[in-house]
C-alpha cells in the first residue's frame, strides 16, 4: 500500500522532467555531494548523472523508445537507481520486478509488458527480447546530456502475484516532478534510509521522491533490524521507511541494542503496506515521539490516500487516518450501499480527477461500482469523524461459524506474544463451523502452544482464537511487509 500517482498536476509550480532531475540538483547541490549510499558504495550527484547518461544511450542503441517499458530485475544497490534514471532519460518507462523471480513469473510479467529491453537477466535467457546482464557497462558511452520528452507514465509497477494472476499497474503521471514540493515530509539535502525492496511500490515511491526532492538515499540490500539502527545514526537520517514487520524486528531487539543507536536525527518515520498492531505502534511512539510516526493508505494504483500522525493516532486509536484533499472514499455493502458510520464494509475510492484518470492495469480488470468508485479489496469502517478504520482484505476474510473473523486483528495478536516474529492466520475447511481458524506461527526460539494460548485469550474473543496452530522457524512475511495467504491455505489443502 502506497501512493504516487494521485497527486493534481495543476497546483505544481516547478515540474522538472526526471530526464533533467539529477542534473538540476546536481547543479543546485554541491555535485559532489552524496546522492546514493549502498553498503560501501557511495555516489555523487555528478556521478549518477554521468553513469546514467551513458547508460540510456546503451540502451538507446538497444531499442528502448519514448514511451517503451524497460523491465529491470536487479537486486536492491545503485545499479537499480542508475537503471531507472537512464530509462528515464529515454522518455521510457521503468518497469521493476523482483531480480529473484523463477524464470517462470518473469516470462509471464514479460508476456504483458513487452518490453523493450530487460535489465539484470542473461543474455537470450528471454528469446526476442533485448536484455542486459547485472553488472552491464556502458563505460564507452559519452556521458554528455541525454534528454527526452517525458514519457507518458513515470512506472509500472507488478502486482497480483498472491492470486497467480500477475498484473502491471501503469501510472497516469508523466515522467517529471515538482521539485519544490515536500510531498512526504522530505527536504532538501536531507538524508532517506529505504530498507525495503526496490520493486516494491512502497520503497520504489519513497527512495525516488526522495532524490526528486534532492536527498540523499541510502539503500540496504535486505533488511535487518540493528544495521537499520545502525544507519539511522551514521547517515543522520531524517526519514525512515518500515513496514509494520520492519518494526516488529527492530523492536524485537534487545533493550540494550535499541539504546545503543542515536536517533535523534530522524524527525519522520512512515509506516505502510500492511496493518500495524496497536501495541506495536504505541511501542514506537513511546520510543520515537508522536510527531515523528506517521502512517499511510493506500494503492499503488494511486486513486486516493490517508495519512496520520502519531499524534492523531492517539486520539483515533487504530485508525489510518482521514482521506486526502485529492479522493473521496466510502464504505458499501454487499449491495453497494453506502454504510452508516461504525458498520464495516468494504472500501470504495475515486479520485477528485475522476475515475479511471490514475493509472491503467494491464492483465485484469478495475473492480468498480457506480460512478466508477474502485475497490482496493480492503475492508473496514469510517467513524463519525470521517477516520478510516481497516480491518483485512475481503478475499482473506474468514467466515467460521457464522462470524467474521479478519486475519490481521488475530495476527496482531498472536505477534504480540513475546518469542514470536511473525504469524500467518487462514481458514481451513470444518465440518461443523464451515471454516476454522488456524495460526502459522514463526517463532523462532521455540514457543509452547500453551503459551501462546493463554497470551490470546486475554486479547481475543473466544471465537477468534485459533483451533490450531503450526509453529516453524521460516519468516511469513517478506521485506516489503506481505503474506501470501492464499498460497498458504493452498499449499496445505494440496498437502491435506
Amino acid at each position: 500500500m502506497s501512493i504516487g500517482q494521485g497527486r493534481g498536476r495543476c497546483q505544481f509550480m516547478n515540474q522538472v522532467p526526471l530526464a533533467r532531475i539529477v542534473a538540476y540538483w546536481a547543479d543546485r547541490l554541491d555535485p559532489e555531494a552524496i546522492a546514493l549510499v549502498h553498503e560501501e558504495a557511495r555516489l555523487s550527484w555528478r556521478q549518477l548523472d554521468a553513469l546514467s547518461n551513458r547508460l540510456a544511450r546503451a540502451y538507446r542503441k538497444l531499442g528502448v523508445g519514448r514511451n517503451d517499458f524497460v523491465t529491470i530485475a536487479l537486486p536492491n544497490g545503485i545499479e537499480f537507481f542508475i537503471a531507472c534514471f537512464a530509462v528515464w532519460k529515454l522518455g521510457a518507462t521503468p518497469q521493476p520486478v523482483s531480480a529473484k523471480l523463477p524464470r517462470f513469473e518473469r516470462e509471464q510479467i514479460i508476456e504483458l509488458a513487452a518490453p523493450a529491453l530487460i535489465v539484470g537477466v542473461p543474455d537470450g535467457e528471454h528469446p526476442g527480447f533485448a536484455s542486459t546482464p547485472v553488472g552491464y557497462s556502458a563505460d564507452a558511452e559519452s556521458s554528455a546530456p541525454v534528454v527526452a520528452d517525458p514519457a507518458d507514465s513515470f512506472k509500472a509497477m507488478t502486482s497480483g502475484g498472491s492470486t497467480g494472476r500477475p498484473k502491471l499497474i501503469v501510472s497516469k503521471i508523466p515522467s517529471d516532478w515538482d521539485v519544490d514540493s515536500d510531498f512526504l515530509r522530505f527536504r532538501v539535502g536531507g538524508s532517506v534510509l529505504i530498507p525495503g525492496p526496490l520493486y516494491h511500490n512502497g520503497p520504489f515511491m519513497w527512495a525516488m521522491i526522495a532524490l526528486f526532492r534532492g536527498s540523499r538515499v541510502t539503500v540496504t540490500t535486505r533488511f535487518d533490524a540493528g544495521n537499520t539502527l545502525r544507519l539511522i545514526e551514521e547517515e543522520q537520517v531524517d526519514t525512515l521507511y518500515l513496514v509494520p514487520t520492519m518494526m516488529q524486528r527492530i523492536w524485537n531487539l534487545p533493550a540494550p541494542v535499541r539504546r545503543r543507536y542515536d536517533l535523534t536525527s530522524l524527525s519522520t518515520l512512515w509506516h505502510l503496506a500492511a496493518p500495524c498492531p496497536p501495541w506495536l505502534k504505541e511501542a514506537f511512539i513511546d520510543w520515537v515521539g508522536a510527531d515523528v510516526v506517521w502512517e499511510l493508505y493506500g494503492g499503488t494504483e494511486g486513486q486516493g490516500f490517508t495519512t496520520l500522525s502519531g499524534s492523531e493516532w492517539l486520539a483515533h486509536r487504530g485508525s489510518v487516518g482521514r482521506p486526502g484533499s485529492d479522493c473521496r472514499m466510502k464504505i458499501v455493502d454487499d449491495a453497494g450501499r453506502e454504510v452508516s458510520p461504525g458498520v464495516v464494509g468494504e472500501v470504495f475510492i475515486l479520485p477528485n480527477s475522476g475515475p479511471g484518470s490514475t493509472y491503467h492495469y494491464i492483465g485484469t480488470e478495475a473492480k468498480a461500482i457506480a460512478g466508477g468508485w474502485e475497490s482496493l479489496g480492503d475492508m473496514g469502517y469510517m467513524d463519525e469523524d470521517g477516520y478510516l478504520y481497516l480491518t483485512d482484505r475481503r478475499a482473506d476474510m474468514i467466515l467460521s461459524g457464522g462470524a467474521n473473523i479478519y486475519p490481521a486483528e488475530v495476527e496482531g495478536a498472536v505477534e504480540s506474544c513475546p518469542g514470536v516474529r511473525s504469524c500467518a492466520v487462514i481458514g481451513l475447511p470444518h465440518e461443523d463451523l464451515g471454516n476454522s481458524v488456524h495460526a502459522i506461527v514463526d517463532a523462532p526460539g521455540g514457543l509452547s502452544e500453551a503459551a501462546l494460548l493463554a497470551h490470546l485469550a486475554e486479547r481475543l474473543v473466544r471465537y477468534k482464537i485459533p483451533r490450531s496452530f503450526e509453529f516453524t522457524d521460516e519468516p511469513l512475511r517478506d521485506d516489503a511487509g506481505k503474506v501470501r495467504r492464499r498460497q498458504l491455505r493452498d499449499d496445505r489443502l494440496t498437502f491435506e
